[in-house]
Protein backbone atom coordinates (compact mmCIF):
# COMPACT_ATOMS: atom_id res chain seq x y z
CA UNK A 1 0.00 0.00 0.00
CA UNK A 2 1.16 3.53 -0.82
CA UNK A 3 -0.40 6.09 1.51
CA UNK A 4 -0.89 9.55 -0.05
CA UNK A 5 -3.35 11.12 2.41
CA UNK A 6 -0.96 12.47 5.03
CA UNK A 7 -2.95 15.68 5.45
CA UNK A 8 -5.68 13.52 7.01
CA UNK A 9 -3.33 11.80 9.44
CA UNK A 10 0.20 10.46 9.63
CA UNK A 11 1.64 7.19 10.87
CA UNK A 12 2.71 7.53 14.49
CA UNK A 13 6.41 7.12 15.26
CA UNK A 14 6.85 3.67 16.82
CA UNK A 15 9.04 5.16 19.55
CA UNK A 16 6.01 7.20 20.62
CA UNK A 17 4.21 4.01 21.61
CA UNK A 18 7.00 3.15 24.06
CA UNK A 19 6.88 6.66 25.48
CA UNK A 20 3.12 6.45 25.91
CA UNK A 21 3.48 3.09 27.67
CA UNK A 22 6.04 4.56 30.07
CA UNK A 23 3.66 7.29 31.23
CA UNK A 24 0.58 5.05 31.14
CA UNK A 25 1.99 2.04 32.99
CA UNK A 26 5.00 3.17 35.04
CA UNK A 27 5.14 6.95 35.53
CA UNK A 28 1.34 7.00 35.54
CA UNK A 29 0.77 9.52 38.33
CA UNK A 30 -1.78 12.31 38.11
CA UNK A 31 0.17 15.57 37.62
CA UNK A 32 -2.30 17.42 39.87
CA UNK A 33 -1.80 15.19 42.92
CA UNK A 34 0.28 16.35 45.88
CA UNK A 35 3.07 13.78 46.20
CA UNK A 36 6.56 13.93 44.72
CA UNK A 37 5.91 11.50 41.88
CA UNK A 38 3.09 13.70 40.64
CA UNK A 39 5.25 16.80 40.90
CA UNK A 40 7.78 15.08 38.66
CA UNK A 41 5.06 14.45 36.06
CA UNK A 42 3.93 18.07 36.31
CA UNK A 43 7.54 19.12 35.65
CA UNK A 44 7.63 16.81 32.62
CA UNK A 45 4.59 18.57 31.18
CA UNK A 46 6.26 21.92 31.73
CA UNK A 47 9.29 20.69 29.79
CA UNK A 48 6.99 19.81 26.88
CA UNK A 49 5.42 23.27 26.98
CA UNK A 50 8.85 24.88 26.80
CA UNK A 51 9.94 22.58 23.98
CA UNK A 52 6.80 23.34 21.98
CA UNK A 53 7.21 27.08 22.48
CA UNK A 54 10.75 26.77 21.16
CA UNK A 55 9.64 24.72 18.15
CA UNK A 56 6.99 27.34 17.36
CA UNK A 57 9.49 30.17 17.66
CA UNK A 58 7.69 31.83 20.57
CA UNK A 59 9.75 33.54 23.26
CA UNK A 60 6.68 34.29 25.39
CA UNK A 61 3.23 32.85 25.88
CA UNK A 62 1.75 29.62 27.15
CA UNK A 63 0.77 26.21 25.81
CA UNK A 64 -2.61 24.71 26.68
CA UNK A 65 -2.81 20.98 26.00
CA UNK A 66 -6.05 19.81 24.38
CA UNK A 67 -7.52 16.64 22.92
CA UNK A 68 -7.25 17.69 19.26
CA UNK A 69 -7.16 20.58 16.80
CA UNK A 70 -10.95 20.79 16.78
CA UNK A 71 -10.95 21.48 20.51
CA UNK A 72 -8.08 23.97 20.17
CA UNK A 73 -9.89 25.86 17.41
CA UNK A 74 -13.16 25.91 19.35
CA UNK A 75 -11.27 27.03 22.45
CA UNK A 76 -9.55 29.86 20.60
CA UNK A 77 -12.79 31.14 19.06
CA UNK A 78 -15.37 30.58 21.79
CA UNK A 79 -12.86 31.30 24.54
CA UNK A 80 -12.18 34.73 23.04
CA UNK A 81 -15.89 35.58 22.85
CA UNK A 82 -16.98 38.62 24.85
CA UNK A 83 -20.34 40.25 25.52
CA UNK A 84 -21.13 43.29 23.44
CA UNK A 85 -21.35 44.24 19.78
CA UNK A 86 -18.13 42.56 18.72
CA UNK A 87 -17.44 41.32 15.20
CA UNK A 88 -15.55 38.22 14.10
CA UNK A 89 -13.69 37.67 10.84
CA UNK A 90 -12.90 34.26 9.33
CA UNK A 91 -11.54 32.99 6.08
CA UNK A 92 -14.15 31.16 4.01
CA UNK A 93 -11.48 28.53 3.41
CA UNK A 94 -11.25 27.33 7.01
CA UNK A 95 -11.38 23.74 8.26
CA UNK A 96 -14.89 22.68 9.43
CA UNK A 97 -13.80 22.98 13.08
CA UNK A 98 -13.38 26.72 12.50
CA UNK A 99 -16.04 27.34 9.87
CA UNK A 100 -18.84 25.63 11.80
CA UNK A 101 -17.80 27.35 15.02
CA UNK A 102 -18.02 30.65 13.15
CA UNK A 103 -21.52 29.75 11.99
CA UNK A 104 -22.45 28.96 15.58
CA UNK A 105 -21.26 32.42 16.63
CA UNK A 106 -23.46 33.85 13.90
CA UNK A 107 -26.46 31.89 15.20
CA UNK A 108 -25.79 33.32 18.67
CA UNK A 109 -26.27 36.81 17.26
CA UNK A 110 -22.70 37.96 16.72
CA UNK A 111 -21.65 39.73 13.54
CA UNK A 112 -19.53 37.30 11.54
CA UNK A 113 -17.70 38.11 8.30
CA UNK A 114 -16.07 35.69 5.88
CA UNK A 115 -13.05 36.63 3.78
CA UNK A 116 -13.09 35.35 0.19
CA UNK A 117 -10.27 33.42 -1.41
CA UNK A 118 -8.11 34.34 -4.37
CA UNK A 119 -7.69 32.04 -7.36
CA UNK A 120 -4.48 30.66 -5.83
CA UNK A 121 -6.28 29.58 -2.66
CA UNK A 122 -4.91 32.30 -0.37
CA UNK A 123 -7.28 34.72 1.31
CA UNK A 124 -8.23 37.88 -0.53
CA UNK A 125 -6.10 40.38 1.39
CA UNK A 126 -7.89 43.39 -0.07
CA UNK A 127 -11.24 41.95 0.96
CA UNK A 128 -9.89 41.42 4.49
CA UNK A 129 -9.18 45.14 4.76
CA UNK A 130 -12.82 45.98 4.13
CA UNK A 131 -14.07 43.72 6.95
CA UNK A 132 -11.93 44.97 9.83
CA UNK A 133 -12.83 47.83 12.15
CA UNK A 134 -12.62 48.92 15.78
CA UNK A 135 -15.34 46.39 16.70
CA UNK A 136 -13.37 43.38 15.43
CA UNK A 137 -12.68 41.01 18.30
CA UNK A 138 -11.00 38.13 16.44
CA UNK A 139 -9.44 37.42 13.06
CA UNK A 140 -9.10 33.69 12.35
CA UNK A 141 -7.24 32.31 9.32
CA UNK A 142 -5.48 29.05 8.61
CA UNK A 143 -1.74 29.03 7.98
CA UNK A 144 -1.94 26.34 5.30
CA UNK A 145 -5.10 25.15 3.56
CA UNK A 146 -5.83 21.50 4.25
CA UNK A 147 -7.71 21.36 0.93
CA UNK A 148 -5.30 23.03 -1.50
CA UNK A 149 -2.01 23.50 0.35
CA UNK A 150 -2.13 27.26 -0.23
CA UNK A 151 -0.02 29.19 2.29
CA UNK A 152 -1.54 32.38 3.66
CA UNK A 153 0.84 35.31 4.10
CA UNK A 154 0.74 35.75 7.89
CA UNK A 155 3.06 38.75 7.79
CA UNK A 156 0.70 40.57 5.46
CA UNK A 157 -2.36 39.50 7.47
CA UNK A 158 -0.82 40.82 10.68
CA UNK A 159 0.07 44.12 9.03
CA UNK A 160 -3.54 44.51 7.84
CA UNK A 161 -4.84 43.57 11.28
CA UNK A 162 -2.57 46.12 13.00
CA UNK A 163 -3.62 48.85 10.57
CA UNK A 164 -7.39 48.31 10.56
CA UNK A 165 -8.16 46.47 13.84
CA UNK A 166 -5.14 46.71 16.18
CA UNK A 167 -7.13 45.51 19.21
CA UNK A 168 -8.31 42.33 17.49
CA UNK A 169 -6.84 38.95 18.40
CA UNK A 170 -5.23 36.91 15.62
CA UNK A 171 -5.94 33.16 15.66
CA UNK A 172 -4.17 30.87 13.21
CA UNK A 173 -4.99 27.23 12.55
CA UNK A 174 -1.47 25.89 12.07
CA UNK A 175 -2.33 22.21 11.76
CA UNK A 176 -0.99 21.75 8.21
CA UNK A 177 2.00 24.06 8.74
CA UNK A 178 3.55 22.95 12.04
CA UNK A 179 6.58 20.69 11.51
CA UNK A 180 6.29 21.22 7.75
CA UNK A 181 7.17 24.89 7.18
CA UNK A 182 9.93 26.88 8.85
CA UNK A 183 8.63 29.96 10.68
CA UNK A 184 8.56 31.78 14.02
CA UNK A 185 5.10 32.77 15.23
CA UNK A 186 6.59 35.75 17.09
CA UNK A 187 7.34 37.28 13.68
CA UNK A 188 3.61 37.58 13.04
CA UNK A 189 2.44 38.60 16.54
CA UNK A 190 0.02 35.67 16.61
CA UNK A 191 -2.19 35.52 19.70
CA UNK A 192 -3.55 31.98 19.31
CA UNK A 193 -2.09 29.09 17.28
CA UNK A 194 -3.46 25.55 16.88
CA UNK A 195 -1.45 22.34 16.40
CA UNK A 196 -2.46 18.67 16.26
CA UNK A 197 -0.13 15.78 17.12
CA UNK A 198 -1.40 13.20 14.63
CA UNK A 199 -0.53 15.47 11.71
CA UNK A 200 3.21 15.14 12.46
CA UNK A 201 3.58 11.49 13.52
CA UNK A 202 2.30 11.93 17.05
CA UNK A 203 -0.73 10.17 18.56
CA UNK A 204 -4.35 10.92 17.84
CA UNK A 205 -6.30 12.55 20.65
CA UNK A 206 -3.62 15.14 21.50
CA UNK A 207 -3.41 18.77 20.46
CA UNK A 208 -2.27 22.12 21.75
CA UNK A 209 -3.21 25.77 21.65
CA UNK A 210 -0.54 28.44 21.90
CA UNK A 211 -1.84 31.46 23.80
CA UNK A 212 0.22 34.64 23.86
CA UNK A 213 -1.75 36.09 26.79
CA UNK A 214 -3.95 33.76 28.84
CA UNK A 215 -6.03 36.76 29.94
CA UNK A 216 -7.33 37.00 26.37
CA UNK A 217 -9.44 33.83 26.56
CA UNK A 218 -11.88 32.24 28.98
CA UNK A 219 -12.44 28.64 30.00
CA UNK A 220 -14.87 26.39 28.16
CA UNK A 221 -14.48 23.40 30.50
CA UNK A 222 -15.10 23.79 34.21
CA UNK A 223 -13.86 21.61 37.04
CA UNK A 224 -10.24 21.44 38.15
CA UNK A 225 -7.49 24.04 37.80
CA UNK A 226 -5.47 22.26 35.12
CA UNK A 227 -3.93 24.19 32.22
CA UNK A 228 -3.71 27.55 34.01
CA UNK A 229 -7.29 27.13 35.18
CA UNK A 230 -8.53 27.31 31.58
CA UNK A 231 -9.11 23.64 30.69
CA UNK A 232 -10.32 21.34 33.44
CA UNK A 233 -9.49 17.65 33.20
CA UNK A 234 -6.50 15.41 33.83
CA UNK A 235 -3.89 15.80 31.10
CA UNK A 236 -3.14 12.99 28.64
CA UNK A 237 0.46 12.75 29.84
CA UNK A 238 1.50 9.80 27.68
CA UNK A 239 0.05 11.37 24.55
CA UNK A 240 1.62 14.73 25.31
CA UNK A 241 5.08 13.23 25.82
CA UNK A 242 4.71 11.16 22.64
CA UNK A 243 3.77 14.38 20.81
CA UNK A 244 6.93 16.01 22.17
CA UNK A 245 9.04 13.15 20.85
CA UNK A 246 7.45 13.58 17.42
CA UNK A 247 8.03 17.31 16.99
CA UNK A 248 11.55 17.07 18.43
CA UNK A 249 12.50 14.40 15.89
CA UNK A 250 11.33 16.21 12.78
CA UNK A 251 13.90 18.15 10.76
CA UNK A 252 11.65 20.71 9.07
CA UNK A 253 14.16 21.95 6.48
CA UNK A 254 15.43 18.50 5.49
CA UNK A 255 11.90 17.11 5.19
CA UNK A 256 10.78 20.08 3.09
CA UNK A 257 13.60 19.49 0.62
CA UNK A 258 12.81 15.78 0.36
CA UNK A 259 9.08 16.29 -0.03
CA UNK A 260 9.74 18.92 -2.72
CA UNK A 261 11.51 16.24 -4.76
CA UNK A 262 8.60 13.86 -4.25
CA UNK A 263 6.14 16.57 -5.33
CA UNK A 264 8.13 17.14 -8.52
CA UNK A 265 7.88 13.45 -9.38
CA UNK A 266 4.09 13.66 -9.30
CA UNK A 267 4.04 17.00 -11.11
CA UNK A 268 6.33 15.79 -13.90
CA UNK A 269 4.21 12.70 -14.57
CA UNK A 270 0.87 14.48 -14.27
CA UNK A 271 1.85 17.37 -16.53
CA UNK A 272 2.44 14.97 -19.42
CA UNK A 273 -1.34 14.62 -19.60
CA UNK A 274 -3.14 17.77 -20.74
CA UNK A 275 -6.35 16.72 -18.98
CA UNK A 276 -4.71 16.67 -15.53
CA UNK A 277 -4.55 20.08 -13.84
CA UNK A 278 -2.53 20.78 -10.69
CA UNK A 279 -3.41 23.71 -8.46
CA UNK A 280 0.05 25.24 -8.04
CA UNK A 281 1.15 26.50 -4.61
CA UNK A 282 4.47 26.95 -2.84
CA UNK A 283 3.70 24.00 -0.59
CA UNK A 284 4.95 20.54 -1.67
CA UNK A 285 3.04 18.68 1.04
CA UNK A 286 -0.45 19.06 -0.44
CA UNK A 287 -1.39 18.76 -4.10
CA UNK A 288 -4.95 19.45 -5.25
CA UNK A 289 -5.43 17.88 -8.68
CA UNK A 290 -8.28 18.04 -11.16
CA UNK A 291 -8.69 14.96 -13.37
CA UNK A 292 -10.77 16.42 -16.14
CA UNK A 293 -13.97 14.69 -17.11
CA UNK A 294 -14.23 12.11 -14.33
CA UNK A 295 -15.60 11.86 -10.81
CA UNK A 296 -12.77 12.21 -8.31
CA UNK A 297 -14.46 9.89 -5.84
CA UNK A 298 -14.67 7.17 -8.49
CA UNK A 299 -10.95 7.55 -9.20
CA UNK A 300 -10.22 7.46 -5.47
CA UNK A 301 -12.09 4.12 -5.16
CA UNK A 302 -10.25 2.65 -8.13
CA UNK A 303 -6.91 3.76 -6.65
CA UNK A 304 -7.89 2.22 -3.33
CA UNK A 305 -8.53 -1.10 -5.08
CA UNK A 306 -5.00 -0.81 -6.45
CA UNK A 307 -3.41 -0.16 -3.03
CA UNK A 308 -2.98 3.62 -3.47
CA UNK A 309 -4.76 5.80 -0.92
CA UNK A 310 -5.54 9.45 -1.72
CA UNK A 311 -7.96 11.96 -0.21
CA UNK A 312 -10.90 14.06 -1.31
CA UNK A 313 -10.20 17.03 0.96
CA UNK A 314 -10.94 17.46 4.64
CA UNK A 315 -11.23 14.07 6.34
CA UNK A 316 -13.64 15.71 8.80
CA UNK A 317 -16.25 16.31 6.11
CA UNK A 318 -15.88 13.54 3.52
CA UNK A 319 -19.66 13.08 3.27
CA UNK A 320 -20.35 16.68 2.34
CA UNK A 321 -21.70 17.67 -1.07
CA UNK A 322 -19.55 20.07 -3.08
CA UNK A 323 -16.52 21.88 -1.78
CA UNK A 324 -16.86 25.32 -0.17
CA UNK A 325 -13.18 26.16 -0.68
CA UNK A 326 -12.76 25.24 -4.35
CA UNK A 327 -16.11 26.77 -5.26
CA UNK A 328 -15.14 30.06 -3.62
CA UNK A 329 -11.95 30.01 -5.68
CA UNK A 330 -14.03 29.96 -8.85
CA UNK A 331 -14.17 26.27 -9.75
CA UNK A 332 -17.39 24.95 -11.23
CA UNK A 333 -19.25 22.10 -9.55
CA UNK A 334 -18.09 19.76 -12.32
CA UNK A 335 -14.47 20.76 -11.76
CA UNK A 336 -14.87 20.32 -8.02
CA UNK A 337 -16.17 16.79 -8.51
CA UNK A 338 -13.06 15.97 -10.56
CA UNK A 339 -10.60 16.89 -7.79
CA UNK A 340 -8.61 14.62 -5.51
CA UNK A 341 -6.02 15.57 -2.89
CA UNK A 342 -2.58 14.01 -2.71
CA UNK A 343 -0.68 14.80 0.47
CA UNK A 344 2.91 13.73 0.89
CA UNK A 345 5.30 12.91 3.72
CA UNK A 346 9.06 12.55 4.05
CA UNK A 347 8.61 8.86 4.89
CA UNK A 348 7.68 8.15 1.26
CA UNK A 349 10.38 7.02 -1.14
CA UNK A 350 11.07 8.33 -4.63
CA UNK A 351 10.39 4.87 -6.07
CA UNK A 352 6.97 4.78 -4.37
CA UNK A 353 6.10 8.20 -5.75
CA UNK A 354 7.32 7.34 -9.24
CA UNK A 355 5.23 4.19 -9.27
CA UNK A 356 2.15 5.80 -7.70
CA UNK A 357 2.12 8.84 -9.99
CA UNK A 358 2.40 6.71 -13.13
CA UNK A 359 -0.23 4.30 -11.84
CA UNK A 360 -2.61 7.17 -11.10
CA UNK A 361 -2.21 8.45 -14.67
CA UNK A 362 -2.69 4.95 -16.09
CA UNK A 363 -5.84 4.28 -14.09
CA UNK A 364 -7.22 7.72 -14.91
CA UNK A 365 -6.65 7.13 -18.63
CA UNK A 366 -8.40 3.75 -18.38
CA UNK A 367 -11.36 5.40 -16.65
CA UNK A 368 -11.42 8.17 -19.25
CA UNK A 369 -11.57 5.65 -22.08
CA UNK A 370 -14.45 3.77 -20.44
CA UNK A 371 -16.65 6.82 -19.91
CA UNK A 372 -15.91 8.71 -23.15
Amino acid sequence: MIYLDNAATTKMFEEGVDIYKKYACYSFFNPSAGYNQSLEISNELQKTREALLKKLGAKTGNIIFTSCATESNNFAIMGSKRNGKWEYVFSIGEHPSVYRTAKELEMQGYVVHFVNLNENGEIDYEHLKTLLNEKTRLVSVMHVSNETGAINDLKRINEIRMQYAPKALLHVDGVQAFCKLKYNIDDYKIDLYTVSAHKFHGPKGVGALYVRNIQSIKSLLFGGEQEFGLRAGTENVGGIKAMEYAFNHIDVESNFQKVSKLYNIFANNFEKNERIHILKTNNPYIMSVEFEGINGETLMRILQDNEILVGMGSACSTKKMGNRILENMGYSKEQVKAHIRISLDASLTEDECEFASKEIVRLYNDLWERIK
